[in-house]
């Protein structure tokens, strides 16, 4: 199966690093030459850290780096059989995404979105091949967690759904299916513990440290629910919770101010470097 990821921020990188360890090939579409080298970079990085622990084989890493082509252009995704899209959580960029991929891809061709709340049903409405639209939601970081949602928008057929299943299993990852909903499984449980540890911040109620530390050991959480808020992108967190909100039109799903004024003031967690934490280059 020819495989062809749009991406090359954090998203995008991680599903291709994962599909180059599971051993496929894969074209990554970017943006810019700058783009793409930067995601380059990072890739190199990630698999130079596995090696340094061990985790993998000087030999195995170059044989990954070897297996991703790039390109800029649409116009050499003509012949891919499964194309994700992992840009920005923004519907109308996606959508602009998903209109370029319809025109250009064979008609045979699956269309994933790694989407982490927005609507499958009204992305895949833009496109001519709406029953071959899917949810393909990798979580970060893409290479070491285990668990891929499936999920179906009102059209998926069931032969894309399958695809997108043994698709996921192929690359040795866990997947769950989940009829679209907003913020589909996880995040529509995880964000919004998020954004209520965000409150009580806020509130006064206990500090970062107290708050993440209350969650790992009292509820035997990895990680603490502010640390995880920098790992996933505040920005993205504020998008979920602006998802939930909307379509739920429920008070429960406020994103908390304190939230929209961290993403106002760019202070979006690791990948800026500051967030409720600061983190070193």
């Amino acid at each position: 199966m020819r495989i062809c990821v749009v991406g090359t921020g954090t998203m995008g990188s991680g599903i291709v690093q994962a599909l180059m360890q599971s051993g496929q090939e894969v074209l990554q579409k970017g943006r810019s030459e700058t783009s793409l080298e930067r995601s380059t970079a990072g890739i190199s990085r990630n698999l130079a850290r596995l090696v340094e622990k061990g985790k993998l084989k000087a030999g195995d890493s170059a044989a990954c780096l070897a297996r991703r082509k790039t390109t800029l252009s649409y116009a050499d995704l003509k012949d891919c059989d499964l194309v994700i899209e992992a840009i920005a959580e923004d519907m109308e960029v996606k959508k602009g995404v998903l209109c370029e991929l319809d025109a250009i891809c064979k008609p045979t061709a699956v269309i994933g979105t790694n989407t982490s709340s927005l609507s499958i049903t009204e992305l895949a409405g833009v496109t001519q091949r709406p029953d071959r639209v899917v949810g393909i939601h990798f979580f970060n970081p893409a290479p070491i967690m285990q668990l891929v949602e499936v999920i179906r928008g009102q059209l998926t057929s069931d032969a894309t759904y399958a695809l997108a299943v043994g698709f996921a299993k192929e690359i040795g990852k866990t997947p769950v299916g989940v009829n679209e909903a907003p913020g589909f499984v996880v995040n529509r449980m995880l964000i919004p513990m998020v954004n209520e540890a965000i409150g009580i911040l806020a509130d006064g109620v206990a500090t970062r440290e107290e708050i993440d530390a209350a969650m790992q050991l009292g509820a035997n959480h990895p990680m603490g629910p502010l640390a995880l808020a920098d790992l996933i992108g505040l920005d993205v967190c504020l998008a979920i919770m602006e998802v939930l909100y909307a379509e739920f039109a429920d008070p429960k799903y406020r994103p908390h101010p304190l939230l929209r004024k961290m993403v106002r003031a760019s202070l979006l967690g690791r990948k800026c470097g500051r967030g409720f934490y600061e983190y070193g280059s």
